[in-house]
């Protein structure tokens, strides 16, 4: 097959963040078909990792309220490479001190805040998908989902609870 004839590869990112020990039925329904799961951190009981690898391949990092031996293992930042994008994942992104200008990441994925926000900013998309654990105040429950395909880039919240 030529190369102009060859098909763009489609990968669906569930990002997941500040579960705080609880995973409801539906953000694994708004996760089912990702090709990859992020979890950005706080994320309260290690049985919600092993639920979320049933569906598809997970990426997690360490929030600042996830404590004990399981833990341990969890890196506090994590990136990968997909398609034409270089992702870092990290909980608190006040804990980040590159200077985004110069950074080779086009995706930066936090939690912390429980605040779902999409900006772009210096060809780069900081994406906190917010809280989808225990509701926190006033702010919503929600979840993100991120598609990439070659080059090519796009996302949207999710709202679980109304």
């Amino acid at each position: 097959m030529p190369p102009h004839a060859r098909r763009k590869t489609r990968t669906t990112i569930g990002v997941i963040s500040d579960t705080h020990g609880l995973l409801r039925p539906e953000a694994l329904t708004a996760l089912h078909g990702s090709h990859l799961i992020i979890h950005a951190g706080d994320i309260g009981n290690p049985d919600i990792l092993t639920e979320l690898e049933a569906l598809a391949p997970v990426i997690a990092v360490k929030g600042n309220n996830d404590q004990g031996p399981w833990t341990d293992s969890l890196p506090t930042t994590q990136s990968t490479r997909i398609g034409g994008h270089q992702i870092l994942v990290i909980h608190d992104l006040t804990q980040w001190k590159r200077d985004p200008i110069h950074s080779p990441f086009t995706i930066i994925i936090s939690g912390h805040s429980h605040k779902p926000t999409a900006t772009e900013r210096n060809r780069m998309l900081f994406l906190n998908p917010g809280s989808a654990g225990p509701r926190r105040f006033t702010l919503p429950v929600t979840l993100a989902r991120v598609t990439i395909e070659g080059i090519r880039l796009s996302h949207e919240i999710i709202y679980l609870v109304t």
